[in-house]
């Protein structure tokens, strides 16, 4: 069910749950700053969920809130990830979904990187 990105953070959601190291996860990386593991529902042969550490419902909470280190290091480490899966030369797609229009579901921060094969539109086309 989509979220509501203005709520407070929830301790209990599930990428929170990750980082604590209650719930199992396939990671890929992990620094100061941020964490990325494996989709369980992949949407693209390469699909990785980059999150904070930090306790951020949405891009609009992050970048409101998070300190220029904490956001240096997040998109850091994106980049990071997207050069350790091979997916910078032939290409790949960031995607945020930010609040109940966007299908946001889980309320913490979060960006899909896609890639390892065609991908096709970016967005539906009415």
């Amino acid at each position: 069910m989509p979220i509501d990105p203005t709520l407070p953070y929830d301790d209990d959601n599930i990428f929170a749950r990750i980082l604590r190291g209650e719930i199992p996860c396939q990671k890929v990386y992990e620094d100061d700053w941020a964490f990325a593991f494996e989709d369980i529902n992949p949407q693209a042969k390469v699909h990785t969920l980059v999150i904070p550490k930090g306790r951020y419902v949405s891009w609009d909470d992050f970048s409101a809130r998070a300190s220029d280190a904490e956001i240096v290091g997040f998109v850091r480490a994106v980049g990071e990830v997207a050069r350790r899966k091979g997916l910078v030369e032939p290409g790949y797609r960031l995607l945020a979904n930010i609040g109940a229009h966007a299908g946001q579901e889980v309320p913490h921060l979060h960006v899909h990187i896609f890639g390892g094969e065609p991908l096709g539109p970016m967005i539906w086309k009415r």
